[in-house]
């Protein structure tokens, strides 16, 4: 069966819009799992520690037969190829990739390095923008609202 998964984008290092493209087409081809939509790439200011650069961000909509275990890592798989090391790097630093698993249908996660919806997806308005732009309405598990009514909940506080 297909499921609906929703996927976060991002990258300030190296070629960022060739990253977050090539990352687009490596998630079209994993096994099971087809792209549905893509957002726009829209530039954003960092968060995390001082002195990177802006990143670029997207979102993107997938059916998929994967597990969410699997699919998280295929998405770990696909930021190697593009070269990111998590072992080397300070959190929330630079990368010349991150992709993020947001939501899986209408399941709640909460395991180690899983956790279904995204913890942080209602704080964080470089998500919400591109993810309003593939699933304005679609429910979010734990939130009990839309991207939509999340982006508009952050901008208005």
């Amino acid at each position: 069966m297909l499921l609906d998964a929703y996927i976060a984008l991002g990258s300030n290092l190296g070629d960022r819009a060739s990253n977050i493209r090539g990352a687009l087409e490596a998630i079209d081809t994993i096994e099971g799992t087809h792209l549905v939509k893509s957002s726009s790439i829209i530039e954003t200011e960092p968060v995390g520690p001082e002195g990177q650069g802006p990143y670029l961000n997207a979102a993107a909509h997938v059916r998929t037969r994967r597990s969410p275990r699997e699919l998280l890592e295929d998405l770990l798989s696909i930021e190697q190829d593009f070269g990111r090391d998590r072992t080397r790097e300070r959190r929330w630093g630079p990368r010349t990739l991150d992709l993020d698993l947001l939501i899986y249908a209408d399941q709640i996660i909460n395991e180690p390095g899983l956790c279904v919806p995204h913890p942080r997806l209602h704080e964080r308005d470089f998500v919400l923008i591109p993810l309003v732009e593939v699933a304005p309405e679609v429910h979010v598990p734990v939130h009990q609202k839309t991207p939509r009514a999340m982006l508009e909940a952050l901008v208005g506080s």
